[in-house]
Formats: structure tokens, C-alpha cells, sequence
């Protein structure tokens, strides 16, 4: 099974308690699906099998500190904040990473909360255009040309952005790991990665649609990927857009209860026109 490695920064303070870090390093190794872990300027270098967020929700348990991913994969690395866009429609948020190294395959990890419970159609689109929210990222990132399928079908019988389909439990959140042969991470910065209303039939439908989007229905949240830091190279630990600190985004939750929706209110300017005034944060 193709490994990925994070990076996971803990909330030490000026400085790291040895017991813990032990303790920490033990739990993590003890895990079948943990091949490796180091300690180094404060955090975990963790190189494992499992989403993000089930490494995160162990090392923060296990210390009893703070974690955030400070970086994810060794090469190329790739991030996509995904939310539904408008504030009075659905609520759905989260994030997906991507990362390759070398000709290995696209890992996608990711944990969406705000979801119908049930399986949701995952795709890359063609555009990074949100201007328009979902409804302007264009179809399925297809090059080649071809039919719609899924992501174990070979490339002439898929699109290069069909992903399947991700599963939400019964509150709504989705955590997955995708490995996919066909999508190239240099390929897709820039686009979109889009979640869909309904489940992906990856193309054996006998709706018309099941040709073009797998009868998956309409996007329900949908973001840009963009380049990200890997592994120990992203030193910053404040968000410049607010000044938040990493520990205080870490505690607001992505959706549900504690994490209102944006409200946009009026910002008038000096000519005395009003806009609204976007939110730094997804």
C-alpha cells in the first residue's frame, strides 16, 4: 500500500515534553498502518496509510495537546478548501489534499462534514473558477476525451477526473484516501475538485446522465486546488490574512455546531458604495 507522509504539529509550548513524545511515537508505531514516525521542531513526521484526520485525532489524544497538519507528502503537494460556496444553501466543508511523489499514484485525502449521509460522487472539474460558486467549474477534467466511468476503469473508459465516490457516516462527515493510477497532481492545480448530491454510478446507468457525470446529480460543495507545503517546509504558524494563530483555527470546526456560516455584510466605501466583504477564512 502506497504511504503518505504528514506532518503533524503539536502544541508543546517553548518546549516539547520528553515523555510525551515517547509516548506518542510508541502509540503511533504500534499501528499496523503507521510504517514510520520521527519528532523533529515540534512535530510528527508520520509516514502512514490512514487519512489525516485519523493521525491527527490519534496524536492529539495520545499527547493531550493541540495538532494541526503543518504539511503533507514530500513532492508535489496539493490542497483544495472545499465549502458549498453560499451561505443559505447546503453547509458543506472541508478540505481535500493531494499529493504524488514520482510515478506513484495520486493519494486524495480528505474529511468533509455537512453532508447527507450516503455515498457522494467525487470529480475534478476543468475550471478554478468560482465565481459563479459551483455552477461555474465547468465538466469533468477529461483530456482524453472519453466516456465516464470510474476510478479503476483504464483511462480510454474514464475520465481522468472521475474519483468515485466518497461515504458520509450518519453526521454527515466523509473521511476517505483515495489512490488513483490516472490523475497526474500537476495536472489538476488550478482546477476544481467537486462533491456531488448523489451517488456516482461510475457509468453503468441506464440514466443518459450516467454517461457524462455518473448520475451524481448537482455539486453540493466544491473548491480550487492549489499548490501546498510538504513535509517540514511550511515554517508558518500564523495566518497572515487575520493574524489567528494555527492552535485557534485548529479548535473552530469546519461545519456543524460552533462554526457559523459567513455573513456578509454591507461594506460601504469611501465613494459611498456598498459591497460585501468576503470572509479570510472557508
Amino acid at each position: 500500500m502506497f504511504t503518505s507522509k504528514l506532518e503533524v504539529l503539536v502544541d508543546f509550548g517553548p518546549k516539547a515534553d520528553e515523555a510525551i513524545v515517547n509516548k506518542t511515537i510508541n502509540f503511533l508505531k504500534a499501528h499496523n498502518d503507521v510504517k514510520e514516525v520521527i519528532f523533529k521542531d515540534g512535530a510528527f513526521m508520520v509516514e502512514t496509510t490512514l487519512p489525516n484526520t485519523v493521525v491527527l485525532d490519534m496524536v492529539a489524544k495520545t499527547s493531550g495537546r493541540r495538532a494541526v497538519l503543518q504539511g503533507f507528502g514530500e513532492q508535489q503537494s496539493a490542497v483544495a478548501m472545499v465549502s458549498s460556496q453560499f451561505c443559505c444553501g447546503e453547509r458543506v466543508m472541508g478540505v481535500i489534499r493531494f499529493q504524488q511523489s514520482g510515478d506513484g499514484p495520486l493519494v486524495a485525502d480528505g474529511s468533509l462534514d455537512g453532508l447527507a449521509p450516503g455515498p457522494h460522487g467525487l470529480h475534478v472539474h476543468d475550471a478554478g473558477d468560482l465565481s459563479r460558486g459551483c455552477s461555474s467549474i465547468g465538466d469533468h477534467y477529461n483530456p482524453l476525451g472519453t466516456p465516464h466511468g470510474g476510478p479503476l476503469d483504464p483511462p480510454e473508459r474514464r475520465h481522468a477526473g472521475d474519483l468515485g465516490n466518497i461515504t458520509a457516516d450518519e453526521s454527515g462527515r466523509a473521511t476517505f484516501r483515495i489512490l488513483d493510477n490516472v490523475l497526474k497532481l500537476h495536472e489538476i492545480v488550478g482546477r476544481s475538485v467537486a462533491v456531488k448530491a448523489g451517488r456516482d454510478d461510475l457509468g453503468r446507468g441506464a440514466s443518459p446522465d450516467s454517461a457524462t457525470d455518473g448520475d451524481a446529480g448537482r455539486p453540493v460543495a466544491c473548491g480550487i486546488i492549489a499548490r501546498s507545503a510538504g513535509v517540514f517546509t511550511n515554517p508558518k504558524r500564523v495566518c497572515q490574512c487575520d493574524g489567528v494563530v494555527v492552535w485557534d483555527e485548529r479548535d473552530r470546526p469546519l461545519a456543524g455546531a460552533g462554526r457559523q456560516c459567513c455573513q456578509h455584510k454591507p461594506d460601504v466605501g469611501k465613494h459611498g458604495s456598498q459591497h460585501n466583504k468576503p470572509c479570510c477564512k472557508v
